[in-house]
């Protein structure tokens, strides 16, 4: 297989002759392929671990493991059935802050519920369960001072506890009061607490009789809404008291309020009349109102006055309402319409100098000069009720500006009157005030009716299951630790044994080497002299393999020098597909020694790449860049190292897509994750020059028969292409000849 790059024009034909030339000048060589070398695992480095040697040190010192285990479950089984059990029971209360809407005040009787208590009042309550006082109560009613359950010293004395109070763990009951080791024992067996998101207090006791532990909860419970309504009572009393004396002040302050507002009221004679209002102010209301009125109608006459006048005088027939609706006038008008349907009924048949024709006329005439007559008296009628009206405006005048000049001089007086009333009000609806909330106070001063902020929602009920101790989680929990600590004790022992450093003496003789024939679908990839460190029994099989396999490590070490310059390496050659890529895997397999290496393959040109990895069917980059399987799922392990494996694609696959543009983006992906990247290119037949060369080194793995002038010329190429360094490998890694696919061993 020959080497060749693609690359856009004279680069590519300068390299491909290059290749050819130097192919033809090289001799074939016939060498006698050397025999494998079989060299058994070295010993662990320094970090590693031996899983067998931990599993056969557990398997070795079972008895270490096995007796303490065994130990601890009879221990803790006869702990938990000498511990004297307890009985839980528990009880719940809601605390809700309602009262009885009957109970409540009259202004806040509308409301139907307070407003929600916080988690603060609802943690505030449970600390009230929690109380002394609570405590003191439910011991003297449920007689627990007269049980040696809560009372120690009842039961005698107890070498124990004495021994554990001198040396300062615990308190001696002895020198504790009878009230103290009493409260001890009970506030061991008591516990209170919220229920999360809720206003729910649940109170737990326990006690080694279940029926206690009833009554002793429900007491609880029933002791703290009695506390709470005996506070909320002291609170009425105390009220009502100092309410009592108050009103009794108010009282008096009212009374000599309203008093010296009566007093100023007469010496001023600043009297009250209708409306709350002085009788100089009502009066001058009054007045006021009058002579809006009697200006009104002298207004009103003047102008009927005045049209019945111009009516008159332009001979207008008289339409006012004055006029129209008089009786006099009435009976005229209707006297002038008879003597006008008579005088046109007869001048249909008499002509106008007729005598009857002048009657008719005659009488109309004169009916016409007493209308007139009248709506003139009815016109000096208004005249004089406009005249009387105006006198009526002149006296009310007059009469509002003396009652003015009066209020003037006592407005002064009325503002100081009007203090005295305010501070009377004042006073008096304070009064009240404390009226209706002393009768409130008074009512609640019964325990009945005083509101408590909780109700019991749930009392305790006997239980027949011990609460404590919980036997078989505590056998189960101790019999599991001491498993576990005996477990860990051995495996400690083993990993400190496996990672003490050892030597071999210098004048140690190393033993004779064992040879043993390779299986034949065996390949060893990796052998390695013996080194400080390793162990005496090693068998070493030595024969020519063993140079490529020192040339391989002493390039790593050189890569691993370079450091970030070396991240991306690009393995290819004339050599054939087997020999290169068993030669990256080498020394991919020398850098994933300490560092995160993956090697790629481009040339799908060996089964190698399958055969060592731990998913042979697994997708490559040909399904990436179909878009048919993701990144996670083309990396693969090498089955005998920490090395990573990314297949070009499945059997058959197109190779036309590993030229793709989204293989370059593939690779500075693995660049970013990886320490170092190994590209398996094969003879780069078929491959774009930029994603092999873009900031890379070459290791060539040359054929056997290359001569030297030639491995000089392809050195020289590859560096004209665009590889930063170019390494020359001075012979490949041969894999067996077995017909089936070579099986590699990692060192």
């Amino acid at each position: 297989m020959r080497l060749a790059f693609w690359r856009a024009g004279k680069d590519k034909a300068v390299i491909e002759r290059a290749v050819s030339k130097a192919k033809a000048e090289s001799k074939p060589k016939i060498e006698a392929q050397p025999a494998p070398v079989a060299v058994k695992p070295a010993p662990l480095e320094s970090g590693d671990i031996d899983l067998h040697a931990l599993g056969g040190a557990l398997a070795r010192k079972r008895g270490w493991i096995i007796v303490p285990t065994v130990l601890a479950l009879v221990a803790s089984v006869s702990v938990v059935n000498l511990v004297t059990p307890r009985y839980k029971s528990e009880s719940r209360i809601l605390i809700d802050g309602r009262e009885n809407v009957f109970l409540r005040p009259s202004s806040d009787r509308s409301i139907e519920e307070r407003q929600a208590l916080d988690p603060e009042a609802v943690t505030s309550q449970v600390q009230l369960v929690l109380s002394r006082d609570l405590a003191r109560d439910i011991i003297k009613k449920n007689k627990l001072a007269e049980r040696p359950e809560f009372d120690p010293v009842l039961q005698g004395i107890s070498p124990l506890k004495s021994l554990a109070a001198l040396v300062g763990i615990g308190r001696d009951p002895f020198s504790m009061t009878p009230e103290e080791r009493v409260l001890d024992a009970y506030y061991d067996r008591l516990q209170a607490y919220a229920v999360d998101k809720s206003r729910v207090i649940v109170v737990e006791f326990q006690s080694a009789d279940p029926e206690l532990a009833v009554r002793v909860a429900n007491s609880i419970a029933d002791g703290y809404l009695v506390l709470q309504q005996n506070a909320r009572q002291d609170q009425a009393r105390n009220a009502s008291q100092w309410l009592a004396g108050e009103i009794e002040n108010l009282r008096k302050k009212v009374s000599d309020a309203e008093t010296k507002a009566e007093d100023f009221r007469s010496k001023s004679s600043l009297f009250v009349g209708t409306n709350n209002t002085t009788l100089s102010n009502q009066q001058m209301g009054e007045v006021n109102t009058q002579l809006n009125n009697a200006r009104a109608m002298k207004a009103d006459a003047e102008s009927k006055a005045r049209l019945i006048r111009e009516m008159l005088q332009s001979g207008k027939p008289i339409e006012a309402s004055e006029v129209v609706n008089s009786e006099l006038m009435r009976r005229l008008l209707e006297q002038r319409v008879t003597l006008r349907a008579q005088l046109a009924e007869q001048s249909s048949t008499l002509l106008g100098n007729h005598p009857r024709i002048k009657e008719l006329k005659a009488q109309l005439g004169d009916l016409d000069n007493q209308i007139r007559d009248e709506a003139a008296k009815i016109s000096r009628s208004l005249e004089n009720d406009a005249r009387i009206a105006s006198g009526r405006v002149d006296g009310l005048t007059a009469s509002l500006e003396q009652l003015k000049k009066q209020a003037t001089s006592t407005n002064g007086q009325d503002v100081q009157l009007r203090a005295l009333d305010r501070e009377a009000k004042a006073q008096r609806d304070l009064l009240e005030t404390y009226l209706a909330k002393y009768r409130e106070a008074s009512t609640r001063e019964s325990i009945d009716t005083a509101p408590a902020e909780g109700r019991i929602i749930s009392r305790a009920v006997v239980s027949n299951t011990p609460a404590y101790p919980k036997k078989l989680p505590i056998v189960l929990i101790a019999t599991l630790a001491t498993l576990l600590l005996s477990s860990g004790v051995v495996v400690t022992g083993e990993l400190l044994r496996q990672t003490a450093p050892r030597a071999v003496p210098a004048n140690m003789p190393v033993q004779a080497p064992v040879r043993r024939e390779p299986a034949a679908h065996e390949v060893v990839m990796e052998s390695a002299p013996i080194q400080p460190g390793m162990t005496a029994d090693v068998d070493v099989e030595v024969d020519a393999g063993v140079s490529e396999f020192a040339e391989i490590g002493q390039l790593a070490d050189s890569l691993r020098a370079a450091g970030a310059a070396a991240k991306k390496v690009t393995v290819l050659g004339t050599a054939s597909g087997d020999a290169i890529t068993l030669s990256a895997l080498t020394l991919a397999r020398h850098l994933a020694r300490d560092a995160r290496v993956v090697v790629v393959d481009l040339a799908a040109s060996s089964p190698t790449i399958a055969a060592v990895s731990v998913d042979a069917s697994a997708p490559g980059l040909a399904e990436l860049m179909q878009g048919e399987a993701s990144f996670a799922q083309v990396i693969t392990r090498d089955k005998l190292s920490r090395l990573h494996l990314v297949m070009a694609g499945r059997s058959g696959f197109d190779r036309s897509l590993l030229q793709s543009p989204r293989v370059t983006l593939a690779i500075d992906a693995l660049l970013r994750a990886y320490d170092y990247v190994l590209i398996d290119a094969g003879g780069a037949s078929d491959l774009p020059a930029e994603l092999l060369t873009a900031n890379a080194r070459a290791v060539v793995v040359p054929d056997a028969s290359m001569t030297a002038e030639a491995r000089a010329l392809t050195c020289e190429q590859l560096r004209a292409v665009g590889f930063s360094e170019v390494t020359m490998l001075s012979r490949p890694v041969q894999p067996s000849d077995a017909v089936e696919a070579p099986r590699v061993v990692a060192a």
